[in-house]
């Protein structure tokens, strides 16, 4: 399915006076849409061919601080430009905005005009060209979970973040009724981005109260990622003009089950299958076996592009549906891997570590150079956990804090052989900015803990 716009129908929408304004936008460290906002007129002008963006967005945090310790820019070197290219197979309406269209753009050196290498969806270009190179390509699918409020965004900020009171009472998963309540925001949120382009499934009601997931069609990697990001930047602004808030934190409270985003993900050769053999037991050929083998060895090197933050970690507890075991199973939700789909075509991996924080365009290219690696080295895939894989503290456990995970990723050799020593010291920067912002906070449950009893 695709319903992208050409230049040539933008130009005539534009001169029609049916389009006025043409988002223009790449996407941030944190998996965010930055850019401009241009006349339809001046895009279609020359607009489409660059623009430029001040090299600081891709060294901020969510703050857009402007922290120390980056190469790649910095006050030092001036905070120069880089290049926007708009990728025009992008190009589509935006069906909640009035006389509004979007295109993703590419980041590149201002100068040489080559690919910024630590741009998000270039690390995801990088691992699918490796793929292209062995013959293959990955299909992925991802789930977006997240929260719905009562209050809006702005009552909620001005209460401090303290008056956090979902939309529904009660557990809602596969709940008709309760996400009947919820369909003035739902509805629009599937139907405007089936309008724009975007395969939606559909949505459900998720294990927690206000928790809902949005399900999209599989696709090639590079337009699942886009798909993602430009649904959850949907599903925020169609949730604003509803009155409503809404949350991709993986864990806003320590009372209530987190949010994921968990990603299926197989590879296909000359258009078939290559995760399929149906030969072999439970239907995996020996390419799914080291691909899969792989993800779980190099599991704690991507850890950190998939819970970017200090609170994403606070969302793997046993018993709660997120993983906490580095191990495969078969479709065993206890798992950080579950195969789904055995003795079939549709056979695949599901990986459940990613939080809703994730960034589509890093976990994904993070695990494919993990399952690039597996193939590579012909790993061998080691038995399917059985049983309740919390209960069993033998297994490798998931990096539990930023901490870790950031030794992980500084240390990984993998990694800085797949997207280069600087990239991965530029996101392993990243995470010691986390770390020390909050490291200097003091907490709310601080004082409360120790105000009188200290």
């Amino acid at each position: 399915m695709s319903k992208t716009l050409n230049l040539d129908a933008l130009k005539q929408m534009s001169d029609a006076g049916e389009i006025d304004t043409v988002l223009v936008c790449i996407v941030d460290m944190q998996g965010r849409l930055m850019g401009k906002r241009f006349h339809a007129a001046a895009f279609v002008g020359g607009g489409y061919e660059e623009t430029h963006c001040c090299t600081y967005l891709l060294a901020t945090d969510l703050e857009m601080a402007t922290p120390g310790g980056y190469v790649a820019t910095s006050w030092e070197s001036g905070y120069g430009d880089y290049t926007m290219k708009p990728d025009l197979s992008t190009l589509r309406l935006v069906p909640w905005l009035e006389g509004t269209a979007m295109v993703l753009c590419d980041v590149l050196d201002h100068t040489t005009h080559a690919p910024v290498a630590h741009a998000p969806r270039q690390m995801l270009k990088t691992q699918i060209a490796r793929l292209a190179e062995m013959g293959l390509t990955a299909t992925m699918a991802t789930e977006l979970e997240f929260f719905l409020f009562e209050k809006s965004f702005d009552e909620i900020a001005k209460s401090g973040f303290r008056d956090l009171t979902p939309i529904s009472a009660y557990n809602e998963d596969y709940h008709i009724f309760q996400t009947t309540k919820e369909e003035h925001v739902m509805r629009p949120l599937r139907n405007r981005l089936y309008e724009m382009g975007i395969p939606i499934e559909g949505s459900k009601g998720e294990a927690e109260t206000g928790q809902e997931e949005l399900n999209i069609r599989y696709d090639e990697a590079l337009a699942c990622a886009d798909h993602h990001t430009i649904a959850k930047h949907a599903t925020k602004e169609i949730s604003w003009q509803q009155g409503h808030a809404v949350t991709f934190l993986p864990k806003w409270s320590h009372e209530k089950v987190g949010s994921s985003s968990h990603v299926h993900q197989s590879l296909w050769k000359d258009g078939k299958p290559a995760f399929f053999d149906p030969d072999r037991p439970l239907g995996k050929s020996e390419l799914m076996d080291h691909y899969t083998a792989g993800l779980i060895k190099y599991a704690a090197d991507y850890t950190y592009f998939m819970a970017p933050y200090v609170s994403s970690y606070k969302r793997f507890a046993k018993g709660s549906f997120a993983p906490t075991q580095i191990v495969w199973s078969v479709d065993n939700r206890t798992a950080a891997y579950r195969l789904c789909g055995a003795q079939s075509k549709a056979i695949r991996i599901e990986c459940r570590i990613p939080g809703s924080d994730m960034n589509p365009y890093l976990a994904q290219a993070a695990m494919l150079a993990a399952g690039i690696r597996g193939i590579e080295e012909k790993l061998e895939l080691p038995e399917a956990f059985r049983g309740d894989a919390y209960d069993d503290d033998a297994q490798q456990h998931i990096p539990r804090n930023l901490r870790d995970a950031r030794t992980a990723l500084t240390g990984s050799k993998m990694l800085r052989a797949a997207f280069g020593g600087a990239v991965i010291d530029h996101y392993s920067r990243a995470a010691e900015w986390e770390i020390e912002e909050f490291e200097r906070v003091v907490t709310d449950w601080e004082i409360a803990r120790g105000f009188e009893r200290a």
